[in-house]
């Protein structure tokens, strides 16, 4: 059978409305080895191995950046380090749109060929930034590049749901984040080093490099989307046999401009109109924008104020990639928590609140991460002490992250993809114009209260998350997509 998770898209009529004969209905048989559910562990596994990789050199790729902005401005003689910080800020805004334009398009061709296009041409657009002559050309590149990268955030999700069953969907996501969710964290440390020891230009290089691995990897994964399968086997059986009448439910019963236009207009449209996707992408995007304005301020606290050189200025965000792979290896004790909850009378499972109550605790280690380290940022304060506010704020944040996803993704099931693909719009809009402001915010209010400045609008946007919690089911509710969902069977 078709995955139970997958819209119910099944019509009375095909194109024209033709009846459509269920005896003719293409779908998985027991036992299907095309079926990716069906596939070896093995296979499964290095399919989730491969799209973690992957997934976190892109994320890596873009926080590295940060390590060489010093010797980018020397060279190219930027009278402003604002601008070549729009490096970042390209580069995540590249991520925003490719994130939804290509994961739309994998909806109409399937993940493999979108995935091998993308991870060629992201790696190809490093070459300009590492050959750069130019400012300009550098800012660019790391635009069209994050565009290319974008796939890799949207879709390998995607592909880890397409391999695992229900029962263990929630290891291999937490597997698949532990590279990705440390991804922002990485690219700092080893950046530190490359740029010490080797120069800015070899941080594309290296990244280049684990470009290639990873498009060897991506050339190993077979299709995963199901959808795309079974319209291949109607092709196939309507051609073999000459009957016109082989179906499945994953037919388009419009053009693939149109598919493409609906998905691109419908994550806008839910940002303005929705009332969770207002406030989620509000909340997700401040604590994503701060998380990022880090990439800023440790450089500004350890090499500027306690004079520690770039590479070992970079193993300062250990404190934070610590907490963050704690967010992951919590995950099978917060799913006991998450199961004790109420059972949601509609679907038999506990509501999407229930993973709200994660969100929560986050919420609330995240300021005090931020305060710990605004006011032990000085020295004499031994280093130890900043470098350790990171455990509470990086466990916040993997808490934020993974579950405001869950949360989202259980709310709207058969729109998950266009919700969460306007947060990612919103989220990387913000964290891209945000640490543009940082060395001046740092530079005038100084390390203690820029801050502190910092963890209040944690704490004000504190109670978005406990009202969720108290009274998310009413609130979804009051959402019209959500509504129509219900009234279909499909949510």
């Amino acid at each position: 059978m078709a995955d139970s998770k997958m819209p119910d898209l099944v019509a009375s009529s095909g194109h024209g409305g033709i009846p459509r004969d269920p005896l003719f209905e293409v779908t998985w048989h027991v036992a299907d080895k095309e079926n990716p559910r069906t596939w070896p562990v093995w296979y499964k596994s290095f399919i989730v191995a491969a799209m973690s990789f992957s997934t976190t050199i892109v994320v890596v790729y873009t926080t590295m950046y940060t390590s060489g902005v010093d010797g980018i401005q020397k060279e190219f003689d930027v009278s402003s380090k604002i601008i070549v910080l729009l490096g970042l800020t390209t580069n995540l805004f590249g991520l925003a749109f490719g994130s939804v334009v290509l994961s739309s398009l994998s909806e109409i061709y399937g993940r493999r060929p979108i995935y091998l296009i993308s991870v060629f041409l992201f790696g190809v657009l490093i070459l300009p930034v590492a050959l750069a002559n130019s400012i300009e050309a550098i800012l660019i590149s790391r635009f069209f590049g994050g565009f290319f990268g974008g796939t890799m955030i949207s879709s390998a999700p995607g592909s880890v749901t397409d391999v695992t069953d229900d029962q263990y969907r929630a290891l291999a996501l937490s597997c698949w984040s532990l590279g990705t969710m440390n991804g922002p964290v990485l690219g700092p440390i080893i950046g530190g080093f490359v740029y010490q020891y080797l120069g800015w230009r070899w941080i594309n290089w290296l990244v280049l490099i684990c470009s290639g691995v990873s498009l060897v990897l991506m050339s190993l994964v077979k299709e995963t989307y199901a959808p795309a399968l079974l319209r291949k086997r109607t092709k196939k059986l309507q051609k073999e046999t000459g009957d016109q009448r082989w179906w499945c439910r994953f037919d388009h019963e419009e053009t693939g401009f149109q598919v493409l236009r609906t998905n691109l207009v419908r994550p806008f449209r839910m940002i303005v109109f929705e009332p969770i996707c207002v406030f989620w992408d509000l909340y997700v995007s401040v604590v994503y924008s701060v998380l990022f304005l880090c990439f800023v301020a440790y450089p500004i606290v350890f090499e500027d104020l306690r004079g520690w050189a770039p590479g070992l200025a970079g193993l300062s965000y250990c404190g934070i990639g610590t907490g963050t792979a704690i967010a992951v290896t919590l995950e099978p004790l917060i799913r006991r928590f998450i199961a004790m909850h109420p059972r949601d009378p509609i679907t038999g499972r506990p509501a999407p609140e229930a993973a709200v109550f994660a969100v929560c605790m986050g919420s609330i280690l995240i300021p005090i991460g931020e305060f710990w380290f605004a006011w032990t940022a000085r020295p004499p304060i031994h280093w130890v002490c900043p470098i350790l506010a990171g455990l509470p704020f990086g466990l916040g944040n993997g808490l934020v992250f993974i579950y405001a996803t869950n949360y989202m993704a259980g709310s709207y099931t058969v729109y998950a993809a266009s919700a969460l693909a306007g947060n990612s719009i919103v989220r990387y809009g913000l964290a891209g114009v945000l640490p543009l402001a940082g060395s001046k915010i740092y530079s005038t209010l100084g390390a203690n209260w820029a801050g502190t400045m910092l963890a209040l609008i944690e704490v004000i946007l504190i109670p978005i998350p406990f009202v969720f919690y108290k009274y998310g089911h009413k609130i979804r509710l009051q959402s019209p997509m959500i509504v129509k969902g219900l009234e279909n069977g499909t949510n």
